[in-house]
């Protein structure tokens, strides 16, 4: 059995340990190339999530399936996305990418967003997986604002409410306030900058068009200059929350990682420049089902290293990994996950 904690073999190439470096890095590299198939994906409330498939589709019914949740602002174009995507396929996984609403070709139809506590629409998607693929074994992937949203649903489903053997979070901001100070400072108000003409670029067509039933105008989100403004401007009232911080407070997961009941493998990097060091230290204990592996650097989905000559992403190597472990199981991890459920029952 693995420790709950240690420290993650990612090393980063001489030189190239700086933070920023690690986080900006991928940027600039060339990412696989993806064939894909695009669902529109219907949802109870009458809008609809964007699903990108992998090609080649896996013919048999119950080769295993990964669900891929990005970050804030990503999409099936950022550069991890590319890389678990392509590893997990060639793996032979029926590889998945649920955009967020919005997130994706078109935007969504309804006066909302999304945000990092929205558990719903992957509850939705993942029973849906569950209905056209029951023998399948499924594994779920959170990055970012989406790993957030991922641990978060796993605690809320307890161990008998998810049709998933197992969930991947990576460089998850677990708490959303101490991570919205972080960016806020220093260097990082680069990325914070970045995030803000991502979103206002979105959100402001919408207003003008009277979609949203927000009170303020156009103007008044161009002088927004933090993720904690807009969140209080934009993310809260848009989604039933009292303010932003009522919003950090009840969507930010990492106070429930004593309630994780699903084996959830976590990825951190103690100097991820959109949070505080030491975060896992703000935090409560993780449950035995969570296996914790913190890297001195790694940026914020960085994890560069160098192999076989050249930079290359780590991640994609330790997810590759951790699949076939899920792979080398067999038929047996229904008979893990049957008695984890009647545990969870009990």
């Amino acid at each position: 059995m693995r420790e709950r904690q240690q420290e993650a073999d990612f090393a980063p190439p001489r030189g190239f340990s700086n933070p920023h470096v690690q986080t900006l890095l991928p940027r600039f590299l060339p990412r696989p190339r993806l064939a894909r198939d695009v669902e529109l994906f219907e949802l109870p409330d009458g809008d609809f999530v964007e699903l990108n498939w992998i090609r080649p589709i896996p013919t048999s019914s119950t080769a295993p399936i990964l669900v891929l949740f990005h970050g804030l602002e990503g999409s099936f174009h950022s550069p991890y996305s590319r890389w678990l995507l392509a590893t997990a396929s060639r793996m032979g996984w029926r590889t998945v990418l649920m955009h967020f609403r919005g997130c994706g070709s078109q935007p969504n139809r309804l006066p909302r967003a999304y945000h990092s506590g929205d558990t719903a629409d992957a509850y939705w998607l993942i029973a849906e997986l569950s209905r056209r693929y029951p023998g399948a074994l499924k594994v779920a992937v959170g990055v970012s604002l989406g790993g957030n949203m991922l641990l978060k649903l796993v605690a809320e489903q307890g161990g008998s409410g998810l049709d998933l053997a197992g969930a991947i979070v990576i460089s998850a901001p677990l708490d959303l306030a101490a991570s919205a100070d972080t960016l806020n400072r220093g260097f990082s108000r680069v990325y914070e900058r970045h995030l803000l003409r991502a979103l206002k670029r979105k959100v402001a067509p919408r207003l003008v068009r009277g979609e949203l039933p927000l009170s303020l105008n156009g103007e008044a989100l161009q002088r927004i200059d933090s993720l904690r403004g807009y969140d209080d401007a934009v993310t809260a009232p848009l989604h039933g929350f009292q303010g932003a911080d009522d919003y950090y407070r009840r969507a930010s997961a990492g106070r429930l990682l004593g309630d994780i009941e699903l084996p959830t493998l976590i990825l951190h990097a103690d100097d991820d420049p959109f949070m505080p060091a030491g975060l896992f230290q703000r935090l409560p204990q993780p449950s035995a089902a969570v296996h914790l592996e913190i890297t001195h650097h790694g940026g914020h989905v960085g994890f560069m290293e160098w192999r076989h000559k050249r930079l290359s992403p780590w991640l994609a190597r330790r997810l590759a990994r951790e699949l076939e472990g899920w792979a080398s199981l067999g038929d047996s991890w229904r008979s893990i996950a049957d008695h984890r459920l009647s545990r969870s029952d009990s």
